[in-house]
């Protein structure tokens, strides 16, 4: 299976340009699922999963234009007989998977079967990640919290650190945890962003000291492009590599 992860979605030409080359035909020849159980741990979740859906959110990708878009909600797939689902996801071109809380989201994908999955798709399925949904992907990430995750969101693989944000005003918990393991990288999105001020290029550096993986710092403008593994950085924008 081909990845295409992102910080922001599809914000560039660049980015879209990477998708359309991934997928292997144009994105309204190809039939989506999107997946946006990420936003759910959140006041209002189920409200900016119908903005993320309908294409009415900042970051593009369900607007893309795609030949079909349908739902893959994986809280619901554990309740379900395989043959419901699994052959969609099997049939699907792209795999979209949005935003939220990685740890939230990486646990369902375990939950679900989705992880066990992934590396039985066929080869040219793309999986497109946006900000969680790339984090989620790769073997092990990093994610910051007021309070711990809550125990059943998913195994933690290491102590939980407590820091301060640049503003120094609010101390938060660096968690590690563990992904899909569909890339051998970890991935810090929305790098130097304004309205995620943890995410500094000073930050990135002390949390890819915690991960014994590459770890690809980027913003919104890049993302990593993945084919048999090997990775191509796709960027108009700023991004770092850190080194275990």
């Amino acid at each position: 299976m081909r990845a295409l992860l992102t910080s922001g979605g599809i914000k560039n030409s660049s980015i879209e340009d990477a998708l359309v080359d991934l997928l292997g035909k144009p994105i309204a020849e190809s039939n989506a699922l999107f997946i946006p159980t990420a936003l759910y741990p959140f006041p209002g979740g189920s409200a900016a999963a119908w903005r993320a859906i309908s294409g009415k959110s900042p970051s593009r990708l369900a607007e893309l234009g795609w030949k079909s878009l349908g739902i893959l909600e994986l809280s619901v797939l554990p309740s379900i007989e395989e043959a419901a689902w699994v052959p969609a996801v099997r049939d699907a071109d792209a795999l979209l998977a949005w935003g939220g809380d990685p740890v939230f989201l990486a646990n369902w994908m375990r939950r679900s079967g989705l992880t066990d999955l992934l590396p039985t798709l066929r080869s040219e399925a793309v999986y497109v990640g946006v900000s969680a949904g790339s984090m989620a992907a790769t073997s092990t990430f990093v994610e910051t919290y007021t309070e711990p995750p809550r125990g059943n969101d998913g195994p933690l693989k290491s102590e939980d650190i407590v820091f301060a944000t640049p503003q120094g005003d609010i101390d938060r918990i660096l968690v590690t945890a563990q992904g899909a393991g569909l890339v051998d990288f970890a991935v810090i999105p929305h790098l130097e962003h304004e309205y995620h001020p943890d995410a500094s290029l000073a930050n990135a550096e002390r949390w890819a000291a915690r991960i014994s993986a590459p770890t690809y710092a980027i913003d919104d403008d890049t993302a990593i492009k993945v084919v048999d593994g090997t990775v191509d950085v796709v960027s108009e924008g700023q991004w770092k590599l850190f080194q275990p």
